[in-house]
């Protein structure tokens, strides 16, 4: 299978396969999915719960909090360490050129991307 990467960002949506897709996403090794946040408050367990069916669980995590780094909330921090998950909360822009590095690299990565934009909070 074809590693993904991802294209670039913008304040609504990302870049895949050189087109430009509005909302949060997904990412994993070979497969991109949307996903419902679209508020870093609404990032909970039961969001992340596709983390608890893949095997190989990824790695890490790569956070991808929009403009600006927020903390996890115990719950989510707890429910990716019970899944053997590292979480990485950074800003999407790092988010995105870190899950691209590391996926190329053939690491067991995934990232859960808020779009850039100032509605990210």
């Amino acid at each position: 299978m074809k590693r993904k990467t991802i294209g670039g960002y913008g304040e609504t949506g990302f870049i895949f396969n050189g087109v430009f897709h509005e909302g949060s996403f997904i990412c994993l090794r070979s497969l991109i999915l949307s996903w419902t946040p679209k508020l870093f408050s609404e990032i909970t367990p039961n969001s992340l719960c596709l983390f608890q069916l893949l095997r190989p669980a990824p790695e890490i995590l790569l956070l991808g909090c929009g403009r600006k780094i927020q903390q996890a909330s115990q719950d989510v921090r707890d429910f990716l360490r019970s899944n053997g998950i590292k979480l990485e909360a950074v800003d999407s822009r790092n988010a995105v050129s870190t899950f691209n590095i590391l996926n190329e690299e053939g690491r067991q990565v995934a990232a859960a991307l808020l779009p850039y934009g100032p509605l990210s909070m």
